[in-house]
Parts: C-alpha cells; structure tokens; sequence
C-alpha cells in the first residue's frame, strides 16, 4: 500500500469524519437457506453469504469458501467492521456437513477465528494456501484433515480439481507475522461447472495467465469492493473487476468483496453500482443475488434485482 504520513493521516481524518451512506440503513434483505433443498438439489450453485462467504455445491460436492459468520470482522469484538446484517441467511448449526473448507488468506474477513471453532467438526477437508495449518491447527482441527497447496497446485477432491492459483495480495494478522502465509485464488472443476473464485487481488497479469490455462468459466466470483486509490496494488476497483472477468473468461461474474463490513472510505453501494455500470457497458451478464439466494451455474436465468435500493 502506497501510503505516506500524510496519506496515514489522512485516511484517519477520513475515518473519523465518516463516508455518507458507509453503512445500510436496515438489515439487508435475505432469502432463507433451505438446507433440505439445497442438499438434494442436483444443480450446481452457490450461495452468497455478503463479503466473500459462497456455499456451493458442484457435482454434489459442498465447499465453503472463506467462511465468515461473526458479527465482527476484527481480532477483538466491539473493535472492528461490524456486520451490516443482524442475521445472516443461515447460522453455521443450520448449514449441511460441508465436505470441504478454502479458504483465500488468513486476514480477519476471511479467516474467522469463531467460524473455524465451530466448523472444525462439521467439515471433512480444509483446502488452504501455504502456511494457514498454522492457524487451523491451533484452533483445534485436525492436522490430517488440512491440505496446504503452493500456486499452480492441484488437488483431487471427490471428483472434483481444486487448483490454488495466483492473487496479488498480502496476509497476516498482526504487526509480526505480514507475509508468513500464502494468499490465493481458486480453480474449481467439477464433472458440469468450471468455477473461478478471485480472492483479494488487486489487478495484475494473473488474470489473463489463469483465463488461459483454466477458462472459460461458467463462474466467476470475484472480489469487487474494499477499494482504494492507494490500495491498487491490492484491492480491485469495480471496473478492474470486470476486466478481470473478462480476462479470467467468465461466462457470468457474481461481484463479492461487499455487503457485510465497510472496510475502505467509500459508500457500502459504490460497488455494486460502479461493477453493474461496468456490465452494462461491456455486455457483460451479472448476477446480483441476495443474501441467501442461491445462483444455479449454467442457468438461462439468474438473480438481477438492484435490491440494495430497496
């Protein structure tokens, strides 16, 4: 991150002067997850959580990707982005056993200390970039059950390939320990759906690199909030996001990143409204699911309401 004193001081300034509409107003809408009809729904979806939390279910395989169910995106509670939801579409008791975890990076919005704790038994596999056990371990899952991949690795998981691919991001969790972990992307590839799951990156020559070894994908899940002049090395504007897709090849592009923490000093709808400009100019299919709402990969048809204006 590219930031002067002034730069620091600055964004402090900002942050406590506040951004206009930072926040909802309200509880997002949702749609109530049916875990009966999920289970034995014999579509490949996914569901989104808000911010970067997917459900997804591919060639009858359940994966959970970054899974963040605390109220608060921060080390200590009470002292961090608070979730904009007061309830999420399903707590971590109401969800399937899940076969397998992935996990992106080991940032506070991505690798939740409580959501660890109380999936640990209820998850079969834990798919991680380099150095993450270190974290999983200590939170009491069991070693066998965790599979470290470098970038460009495969894993063959219940028919299905599971490829850590590059992002261009950072990690860790204190002062101390900046860089001591692998951050990724995913590749996922099942016997119907090629899914493509961005991570945090900023916008760089891997896109391009991954769309021509993996793509075309029928999905792409691609991060498209939290951004900031000063952040381009590691977080995408909207419009890069397109791109992205665009260059990674995907067939329909759902925007995450949003949703549930404001993060960055812009407002909590700048995303989705900037990325859904951006699809309308490329031509480019977006799908805008609630909280909650599943998006059948592969379908004619997929979620598209602007209900963040609602």
């Amino acid at each position: 991150m590219d930031y002067s004193f002034k730069d620091t001081v600055d964004a402090l300034y900002k942050t406590v002067k506040g951004t206009p509409n930072s926040r909802p107003k309200k509880s997002l809408p949702s749609v109530p997850f049916d875990s009966k009809a999920f289970s034995d729904s014999g579509d490949d979806q996914v569901i989104w959580f808000g911010h970067s939390t997917l459900l997804l279910k591919v060639s009858g395989v359940k994966l959970l990707i970054d899974p963040v169910f605390s109220d608060y995106a921060a080390p200590v509670r009470y002292f961090g982005p608070k979730r904009y939801s007061y309830e999420l579409p399903a707590t971590i008791e109401e969800l399937p056993e899940i076969d397998a975890v992935l996990i992106s990076h080991d940032h506070y919005d991505h690798l939740d200390y409580g959501s660890i704790r109380k999936l640990r038994n209820k998850v079969q596999q834990f798919i991680v970039p380099l150095g993450i056990s270190g974290h999983l371990t200590k939170w009491g899952v069991d070693p066998e059950r965790i599979v470290e991949l470098d970038w460009w690795e495969e894993q063959s998981f219940q028919g299905l390939k599971l490829v850590s691919t590059p992002a261009r991001h950072f990690s860790g969790r204190n002062v101390n320990n900046s860089g001591s972990t692998l951050w990724s992307s995913w590749v996922i590839m099942g016997d119907r759906s090629k899914i493509y799951f961005s991570g945090d990156s900023g916008y760089a020559p891997h896109f391009k690199e991954i769309g021509s070894k993996y793509g075309p994908f029928d999905l792409a899940l691609i991060e498209t909030g939290q951004y900031d002049e000063k952040w381009a090395n590691i977080h995408m504007t909207p419009e890069e996001s397109l791109q992205a897709n665009q260059e990674v090849q995907g067939k329909l592009m759902v925007p995450i990143h949003w949703g549930a923490f404001t993060l960055a000093l812009h407002s909590w709808t700048d995303p989705i409204e900037r990325a859904k400009r951006a699809a309308d100019q490329l031509g480019t299919p977006l799908a805008t699911p609630k909280l909650g709402e599943p998006v059948i990969i592969g379908a004619q048809e997929f979620p598209t309401s602007k209900w963040w204006e609602e």
